[in-house]
């Protein structure tokens, strides 16, 4: 499935650097000037997944597929971009298209790079943006309530469980806080119309603290007043150094690791950025092993059989007769899908299965 995720901030926070150590490219130009990003750039990344190499060895795969996903460098946010400011309408249309937005804030403090407000307070431009985009929500929902309601007087159903989902959404911003607010008393049954209303507040945030190098596996006091308030909204903070992740993204992976382990890393910071964004959005991997390819599909979690299936073509699942079934675990102890059949561990699940994180599956279908 396609996952979109926007990376905004206010300019000169470290969004390009950022985006140029996902996609391993120079692709974005960055600069230390406003709006030096006048077109989003989007990046098409794959998603570390160290599971599927292993995968590939025990299935004699002559090749690997990961799973993407697309990161759109959002053209940095000023005050008023709600209102044109800074070409705003054009870059808050960019987000819409995003299945969430990561915010990047700036936690380092450099004399030679600019600040568009003259002074570094995380907390303050996460406001900033997060108003800016109220502002457009307030806009948006404000132009079409009166059709809507017109709609719903005259017994249009559709209208009154939109009308509904909009009065819901306006509490919500009129009380000064983002639509998100509202998502637990959103009914499951109108959660895609909710999705449908394409309110910037109501995607699911990840805020993204770019901190200096010296910073980078431990954070700092920036960082941590981000931490705290991602933890009150209920979103998730991530610590990257974004000036490290550009420059590991230009070494090959011998030197990369050896790179990270002076510098007391583990992993690339990127790589807990993009689980951290697969988690958000609730999402899960399961695999397809075999000697063509070994591959990863992202689903959401809760998926069933049948529907994941469906995310390697819609006859899969509309045809589906079972899936064929093992956990990563076993297929790795036990050597493959023969083995694992051989020691009972390969299952036949039906179309009510629910796809757990890491099975790897081969489906069954009619044509």
């Amino acid at each position: 499935m396609a996952l979109k995720v926007a990376i905004v901030g206010l300019p000169n926070v470290g969004k390009s650097t950022l985006f140029n150590a996902l996609t391993q490219t120079a692709a974005a130009q960055a600069a230390n000037y406003p709006f030096c990003t006048i077109e989003p750039n989007v990046g098409d990344v794959a998603v570390p997944e160290p599971r599927l190499e292993k995968l590939a060895q025990i299935a004699g795969s002559k090749e690997i597929v990961p799973a993407r996903i697309n990161f759109v460098d959002v053209a940095g946010l000023v005050r008023g971009a709600s209102k044109g400011e800074g070409l705003g309408n054009q870059f808050l249309a960019n987000i819409r298209d995003c299945d969430a937005v990561a915010f990047v804030a700036r936690c380092f403090e450099d004399g030679d790079i600019t600040h568009v407000e003259g002074r570094i307070d995380p907390l303050a431009d996460l406001d900033i943006i997060e108003t800016e985009l109220m502002l457009a929500d307030l806009e948006s929902l404000e132009k079409r309530v009166v059709n809507v309601e017109k709609r719903a007087k005259g017994g249009d159903k559709e209208a009154a469980k939109t009308l509904e989902l909009v009065r819901l959404a306006l509490d919500e911003l009129n009380a000064g806080r983002p639509a998100r607010a509202a998502a637990p008393r959103v009914a499951k049954d109108d959660e895609k119309a909710w999705r449908m209303l394409q309110l910037l507040t109501a995607m699911p945030a990840l805020y993204v603290c770019n901190v200096d190098e010296g910073s980078a596996s431990e954070g700092n006091a920036l960082s941590a007043k981000v931490a705290a308030r991602a933890a009150r909204d209920g979103a998730k903070a991530v610590v990257i150094s974004a000036k490290i992740e550009s420059e590991i993204a230009m070494l090959d992976p011998a030197e990369r690791a050896e790179f990270l382990q002076t510098l007391g890393l583990k992993e690339p910071g990127l790589n807990r950025l993009i689980r951290d964004a697969y988690s958000l959005l609730g999402l899960q991997t399961y695999f397809t092993a075999g000697p063509k390819e070994s591959r990863a599909w992202t689903i959401p979690v809760g998926a069933t059989a049948p529907q994941a299936a469906g995310v390697i073509h819609s006859d899969f699942e509309k045809g589906f007769i079972r899936a064929e079934t093992v956990a990563y675990d076993d297929y790795v102890a036990l050597g493959g899908e023969a083995r694992a059949r051989e020691a009972g561990k390969l299952r036949a699940e039906g179309k009510s299965y629910v796809v757990k994180d890491g099975d790897v599956m081969h489906f069954l279908f009619s044509n």
